[in-house]
């Protein structure tokens, strides 16, 4: 009896030092062997000092399922949590850890309730304060999940110093439907205006590393393999914990077959979706999970996406489920930005109720035939209306003259001239124009940046004003056209403040470029700031 109770203490010192220091594999093993003697010990119908083995047993339970927390093992630390509440279901301890369960599950109704019953049975000052905290966090996300009202401005304020703001998932008004462009796609359920965000997501799985630009290529390829092997062995770690990551990961597409596939139910993305709806599958075939990571994965660095707070030698590739959905097109609708792990989605110009959502896997200020060779490396042909547009455009030989001068140091003045000239008689008309525009954007950047030629072909080209419209109409807000816009700003009103009508067309930009997250003074900010750049 004695040695048992010796090996108990033993086994409950050992458990506790290795909790303490953060080994949290070690400490679960400690804690499994600790626990099966406290169920042999409590099964004994002669067992004394019963309601003390059922309190450390409880205290066991908990401190597991704290260790299973934090290797985000959620579906084994709920057992163990719900185990000791069985034991004790009022146990302060056990509904603080399955409430930071819930929340790291975004169950924020079900961690409130958990935190909530907590503080009923709380006598102390210190657990009073926490417990005030992940209330209030609760609370928070609960509202942002159902209304995606994020505001990060007091960090970007801060210059991104600081812990990144936390964020709430949220699924916006769309759907997953049949796309035209290829396989399935998200569409819209409503009219969004521009800026209103759409989709906020956490990563499955993320894995950065540094690669300074001044790096030579093959120290860059390299850390880039070295990246995505590591990407590879937590995406692996987590299908195993989490049988419903495991199931939507399968129904991804892995680049076959893509009419065939099954559209989904949003639904089942929502973190309340209940766990009868997944089934247990099994990837068993390693070189279809690379498939489907070489199909889904993103990249931070995609010219896309806005990335805050991010070094700019950090580079980045992870998986987001739902976004993964998101279609490409030169003439896309939606931009993307990072925030930790969080992804997010918002509309870059007015979208309509079943227009589905794109957007750009390649730079669309890039010529046609440039676009046409990066779709090709993608493993994809883009059949969007810009392409179809500009195949039968671009194929002429006065075409093909005026691309072979971009980037030859010409005076662009004359290709702008030609190409606003050439539009005219062939008859392009709208959305048409923007395309084209956007296609020779350096050469309209260069003579609107440029006093000189601006002087030179002000009166033979169009307004910048009229050529950024048509840009955005066509393609959506982008860092680029703030700026370009912004510096015009600068000039014509030197010191004295931007006019009105001027400055809100450019905070429209801007909220087409960074999404409705910010308020309108830190976005003004940031807008005058990119100007000066």
């Amino acid at each position: 009896m004695e040695q048992e109770e010796d090996r108990i203490q033993n086994l409950r010192s050992k458990a506790t030092e290795l909790f303490l220091r953060k080994e949290w594999k070690h400490s679960i093993d400690v804690y499994t062997e600790l626990i099966s003697l406290y169920h042999d010990k409590i099964s004994n119908p002669h067992q004394k000092n019963l309601e003390k083995l059922k309190k450390s047993l409880c205290l066991a339970l908990c401190n597991r399922a704290e260790a299973r927390l934090n290797l985000q093992d959620f579906a084994q630390a709920l057992k163990d949590c719900n185990e000791a509440s069985r034991v004790e279901n009022t146990h302060f301890k056990t509904l603080v850890c399955k409430g930071k369960i819930w929340l790291s599950l975004n169950r924020y109704a079900l961690a409130l309730e958990c935190f909530k019953e907590a503080n009923l049975d709380n006598h102390e000052l210190e657990n009073s304060e926490i417990l005030n905290l992940y209330l209030d966090k609760c609370k928070k996300f609960e509202f942002l999940s159902r209304t995606g009202a994020l505001d990060v401005s007091d960090w970007v304020v801060n210059k991104f110093e600081g812990k990144s703001p936390e964020l709430a998932e949220y699924i916006g008004s769309i759907e997953i439907k049949k796309s035209e462009i290829s396989g399935r796609g998200l569409f819209a359920t409503k009219n969004v205006d521009c800026g209103n965000l759409l989709l906020v997501t956490k990563a499955v799985a993320i894995e950065r590393a540094i690669v300074p630009e001044s790096s030579f290529e093959g120290a860059k390829e390299q850390a880039q393999l070295d990246m995505w092997k590591s990407f590879i062995d937590k995406i692996m770690e987590c299908i195993k914990r989490c049988k419903r990551t495991r199931d939507l990961m399968c129904r991804l597409s892995n680049g076959e077959n893509e009419d065939g596939l099954e559209v989904l139910d949003i639904d089942m993305f929502r973190p309340e979706a209940v766990d009868s709806r997944f089934c247990n599958t099994k990837i068993d075939d390693k070189e279809k999970l690379l498939n489907i990571l070489d199909v889904n994965s993103l990249v931070e660095e995609l010219v896309s996406a806005k990335i805050l707070g991010k070094n700019n030698d950090v580079h980045g590739i992870g998986l987001w489920l739902l976004a993964c959905f998101i279609n490409h097109s030169c003439d896309p609708n939606v931009r993307r930005s990072h925030i930790g792990d969080h992804l997010m989605i918002h509309a870059t110009r007015d979208i309509k109720a079943g227009e589905e959502l794109t957007f750009a896997y390649f730079d669309v200020f890039s010529p046609f035939r440039d676009r046409e060779e990066r779709a090709k490396a993608w493993g994809f042909v883009c059949k969007c209306k810009r392409c179809n547009l500009e195949k039968g455009v671009c194929s002429n030989q006065e075409m093909m003259e005026m691309e072979m001068f971009l980037g030859k140091g010409v005076d662009n003045g004359g290709v702008v001239y030609r190409l606003e000239e050439s539009m005219r008689r062939w008859m392009v008309r709208g959305k048409g124009k923007g395309y084209l525009r956007s296609s020779f954007w350096q050469a309209y950047t260069d003579v609107y940046d440029s006093e000189r030629l601006s002087r030179k072909w002000g009166s033979k080209i169009p307004m910048m004003e009229n050529v950024l419209d048509s840009v955005v109409d066509a393609v959506g807000s982008d860092e680029r056209i703030v700026k370009l816009l912004m510096r015009g700003l600068k000039r014509k009103n030197g010191h004295k403040g931007n006019g009105i009508l001027e400055m809100e067309k450019a905070m429209k930009l801007g909220r087409g470029l960074y999404g409705k997250i910010m308020k309108k003074q830190t976005l003004k900010t940031i807008l005058i700031q990119l100007g000066g750049n």
